[in-house]
């Protein structure tokens, strides 16, 4: 268990505070923290929280949300950025958004359909903040998002995609993140986790529900309960070179519903079985 993560959104009814002393209660040694439950904790208290309970913050969620080219957007990732230093976070993972006019969960009739525009004001805007990151010795994490998700959250589809994004940058500075059920259909993802070397910034695993649930958002389950084949993509990530935190982050109705701690207990015996195994 030294190199689980506890992602916060796994046992969502959590507050921080609950969820650090879950961990403890647990013996999970690291946690990946939502900054809107951040906010409701404080900044200051989660820091402190953190750090007493002894434990890593193996990753920030979330920055991004990029594709309208504003300033507004610039300036909460540069917020997001700060976050991340003061909490000592291994990464910002980086959701880049979807076609603009789009809004998750929300009836778009105004889209914005050039997808080859919004993938490069994506690369813009991260131009404009790899050097306030890097000031702060933030990185980076951008993250690919299954396809289904590429008009209303991230237009970075495949971890290909990610990694073309990145190379301009210093691997230390911009990264990628490899969550298993947005990249597990990719025939080149055993291929591109080998390029990604040491940009791998984070690795998340959870499985991919079949069918899915009406809310695609929320298909995700705990190891083992979907079609997700854990082995190669570990073994490739491991022959990569990435030694950090492996993190389970799960969105799934029935999961939020279930007391957290019986989660967490599930949740560690998959991951023994699947992930360590």
């Amino acid at each position: 268990m030294s190199r689980l993560s506890l992602n916060q959104w796994t046992t969502r009814r959590w507050s921080v505070a609950e969820a650090v002393e879950g961990c403890v209660r647990h013996g999970v040694g690291a946690i990946g923290l939502w900054r809107q439950d951040v906010a409701a904790q404080g900044l200051d208290e989660t820091v402190k929280l953190v750090a007493d309970a002894g434990l890593r913050v193996s990753s920030l969620c979330r920055g991004g949300f990029l594709t309208s080219g504003d300033r507004e957007a610039l300036d909460d990732n540069r917020r997001a950025i700060d976050e991340a230093a003061t909490l000592g976070a291994a990464c910002l993972v980086m959701v880049v958004g979807g076609l603009p006019g789009v809004t998750p969960g929300e009836p778009s009739p105004a889209v914005d359909r050039d997808l080859a525009g919004a993938r490069e004001r994506v690369a813009g805007a991260l131009a404009a903040l790899v050097p306030y990151a890097a000031e702060r010795g933030v990185r980076l994490a951008l993250e690919p998002l299954h396809p289904m998700y590429c008009a209303d959250r991230a237009v970075l589809s495949t971890l290909g995609q990610a990694l073309d994004l990145a190379e301009p940058y210093p691997a230390e500075r911009v990264g990628v993140v490899v969550d298993t059920f947005h990249v597990w259909w990719d025939p080149q993802v055993l291929a591109q986790i080998a390029r990604a070397g040491d940009r791998i910034a984070s690795y998340q695993v959870c499985d991919y529900l079949h069918p899915l649930p009406a809310d695609v958002l929320l298909g995700r389950g705990v190891m083992g309960d979907g079609v997700i084949d854990f082995a190669p993509l570990t073994r490739a990530v491991a022959e990569a070179g990435y030694t950090g935190d492996i993190e389970v982050e799960i969105f799934n109705a029935d999961v939020w519903a279930t007391d957290p701690d019986e989660v967490l207990a599930r949740v560690k015996a998959r991951f023994a079985e699947l992930i360590e195994a």
